[in-house]
């Protein structure tokens, strides 16, 4: 039997299971092997009923083995059935509760039948321990059922535990159905496998062959074995997705001719002798490594990463001024107005003993001033052109466009980036920024494919913000600080959480306390208030205003657009702190410390935010997943500056899928590896797979044909990113 053979020929599958198995997208050999137990019961796993009460706070799921005392259903008063189980063992029972499938369980147990039952131990309302949903399995020998029970209550078994749903629990693919085909096939059939790494590259990393790998993850005799197992299938996952991004790498640096610049440049000598500060170390290394792509006869294709404040724009003006001293004009694209104009003048001001021309071009303005505009861009006269998506309009043409800067990649989408790059004649070279930190493993993964610099130093003057938590109590000292910072000619920031769900109730609460501020607390002090609902120009106005320190105090719902430099403004206090994400709130805390002077964040939270959130929850181990991360999320704004030790932990918390949305990275949604605990697998397979492509860029070498099977048979659906050859 082949890999791709139809899983019908199984024993124990069959047409009817296969079309079952067929919906969940397992429809050969190869499908079912990689059809991965996601948990495994042991010995050490199992508790005594008399020990749940003690657990229940913990939210760990449990296994409890127990024999079926009683069954029956009820009806709620609205007539909906609820199925209770009762099992017990030798130290007290436990009722499992089922909301739904009710018919399926009536007639699933039998009285004195033995179930190993997992679940997370709950309370119900009269404080009685109880298992809602749980996993089970039956724990009895018949000729459908090989697994050795006895074998897991005395000798340390490890039995595999798989996904299943009321279909395939109907069509008896249970847990048992599932261990029983797997183990079948694993016995059978593994020989329909072939190994399609090289043996080179298993003995440099130590892996094991992919047959011991897949026998070994379905049925270890030990967990020292599952290890092996799963770290070959992690390799695998990994290595793949880096060869679609080594391959990606490669077109972009091998198939597209670029412009050579010679480099350094005297305009570039000039901007460091009139800089009031010294570079640091970073903006020097990071300037080092733009400077040796721009001297290649390939487009530079590099991702600026820094956190808020760290000096990019020096870097990427540095950039700029190459490109202009070889002949050619430079395009700055910001997303929204507001940060456009503050790039024009920011570069201005550093330029403003050059003779260098910078043009500022955004929507709404004067036909005439336009005209002049576009005209002293067509000719070549305007040498850097800083603006919003204004620029990829058709009207825009460049004389010579050689380097096209994008600030805040992530709000532009790739056709938008792809559009400001063909207004050059000849491939400009192209720098994204982003003041979002990307943990540095998400940036090995997601963005594979670009060249990456980090800024992770900041400039020598600037103080880190102090940050605490505080609580409603605490309020009226809060605002005694607000006035002290006040009155020494800073500002102040209020944020309030804005979500769609309650965004009527989230907006009536920032509006009553905006008035409660203006006409209670601070009379006769000017505020303003900034929500989603104003026009643009409107929110435009008014940042402006509080630029200019007309608005002493801003409270907002929205987050306050990244990158917004007000550099008086020394505190920042965001209410229902609980309420943000960890990113979110350092975003929002990078709006403050950007002048010499100490700034402050204070995150404002409700005492009683755990002890409500577990006692309204239906869910208790989810309800206690999220409490406990957000009590980390504000202890790690508490305990650190850096943004990328903030992404990291933002990434630890909410996993990547999460953390980018998959669909919006390209990420695939691995089985096994994990981006962020599994670091040192990913830089193995990432050293293997970009020296394969560099060896045999078409992977034609005939010791490499698997290699290439394997990634169109697996990845076939991110082929679209890439030619292979």
């Amino acid at each position: 039997m082949t890999n791709s053979t139809e899983i019908q020929y199984v024993r124990g599958i069959g047409p009817v299971r296969a079309a079952v198995l067929k919906g969940i997208g397992i429809d050969s050999l190869q499908k079912l092997f990689y059809y991965f137990p996601y948990d495994y019961l042991d010995r050490s796993r199992i508790t005594a009923i008399k020990d749940l009460p003690a657990l229940v706070e913990s939210g760990r799921e449990v296994t409890v083995i127990a024999s079926v005392f009683r069954a029956e259903t009820k009806f709620t008063r609205n007539r909906k059935r609820i199925f209770f189980l009762t099992i017990k063992d030798d130290t007290g029972y436990v009722t499992c509760v089922f909301y739904g499938a009710v018919e399926y369980f009536q007639k699933s147990f039998e009285p004195g039948e033995v179930l190993a039952v997992s679940a997370v131990p709950e309370l119900d309302k009269y404080n009685r321990v109880q298992f809602i949903h749980p996993e089970f399995d039956r724990l009895k020998k018949d000729e459908e059922d090989e697994t050795d029970w006895n074998s897991l209550l005395h000798t340390g078994a490890i039995i595999p535990k798989y996904s299943s749903g009321e279909e395939l629990r109907n069509a008896g693919l249970d847990n048992r159905g599932f261990r029983r085909i797997l183990k079948n096939a694993v016995t059978h059939h593994l020989n329909a496998l072939t190994e399609h790494l090289p043996r080179e590259i298993l003995q440099r990393n130590t892996l094991l062959d992919i047959t011991q790998s897949i026998k070994m993850v379905h049925f270890p005799r030990s967990y020292a074995e599952l290890d092996h197992a799963v770290r070959r299938l992690k390799f695998d996952e990994l290595f793949y997705f880096q060869l679609l991004m080594a391959f990606r790498k490669r077109e972009l640096k091998g198939e597209l001719k670029g412009i050579p610049f010679t480099v350094p440049q005297s305009l570039t000598g000039e901007l460091r002798k009139h800089l009031l500060f010294e570079l640091t170390g970073a903006q020097q290394r990071v300037i080092a490594e733009i400077e040796a792509d721009l001297r290649q006869p390939v487009p530079m294709n590099r991702l600026l990463q820094g956190d808020v404040g760290s000096g990019k724009t020096i870097v990427a003006l540095h950039a700029m001024l190459t490109a202009i001293g070889n002949g050619y004009q430079c395009a700055l694209m910001a997303p929204t107005e507001i940060l456009a104009e503050q790039h024009w003048q920011s570069i201005r001001n550093f330029l403003k003993d050059l003779p260098v021309n910078v043009r500022l071009l955004v929507g709404g303005q004067k036909k005439k001033l336009r005209d002049d505009i576009l005209e002293d861009i067509r000719r070549g006269t305007a040498h850097i052109v800083v603006g919003t998506h204004a620029l990829i309009q058709d009207h825009v043409q460049f004389a010579d466009l050689g380097l096209t800067v994008i600030d805040e990649q992530h709000r532009f989408g790739v056709s938008q980036r792809a559009l400001l790059r063909e207004k050059g004649k000849k491939n400009p070279h192209v720098l994204v920024m982003t003041a979002t930190p990307i943990p540095r493993t998400l940036s090995l993964t997601v963005y594979g494919d670009l060249d990456v610099s980090i800024i992770d130093e900041l400039p020598k003057n600037r103080k880190a913000i102090r940050t605490a938590i505080r609580y409603e109590k605490d309020k009226a000292k809060i605002f005694d600080f607000v006035r002290t910072e006040l009155e020494k000619g800073r500002q102040a920031y209020v944020v309030y959480p804005l979500i769609e769900e309650s965004e009527k109730i989230d907006l009536k609460a920032a509006t009553q306390e905006y008035e409660h501020l203006r006409t209670k607390v601070f009379p006769g002090i000017s505020i303003g208030l900034l929500h989603g609902k104003l026009s643009s120009e409107e929110k435009d106005e008014l940042m402006r205003r509080f630029k200019q320190n007309e608005i002493r105090i801003l409270v907002a719902t929205t987050v306050i657009e990244v990158g917004i430099d007000v550099p008086n403004a020394s505190i920042m206090i965001i209410e229902n702190a609980e309420r943000f994400g960890l990113s979110q709130l350092h975003q929002l805390r990078g709006r403050v410390g950007r002048g010499a002077e100490q700034s402050y964040c204070i995150l404002v939270t409700d005492q009683n935010y755990a002890k409500r959130t577990l006692s309204l929850s239906t869910d208790r181990a989810e309800a206690r997943k999220e409490v406990d991360a957000t009590k980390r999320r504000l202890e790690t704004m508490v305990e650190t500056n850096d943004g990328f030790r903030i992404a990291e932990v933002d990434l630890e918390i909410r996993g990547a899928g999460d953390y980018f949305g998959t669909r919006q990275s390209g990420l695939p949604a691995f089985r096994l590896a994990n981006i962020v605990t599994d670091k040192d697998i990913l830089q193995a397979a990432r050293t293997e797979a970009f020296g394969l492509v560099e060896r045999d860029p078409h992977l034609s070498r005939a010791e490499h044909k698997n290699i290439r099977k394997e990634f169109e048979f697996v990845f076939k659906e991110l082929l679209s990113y890439v030619r292979v050859g």
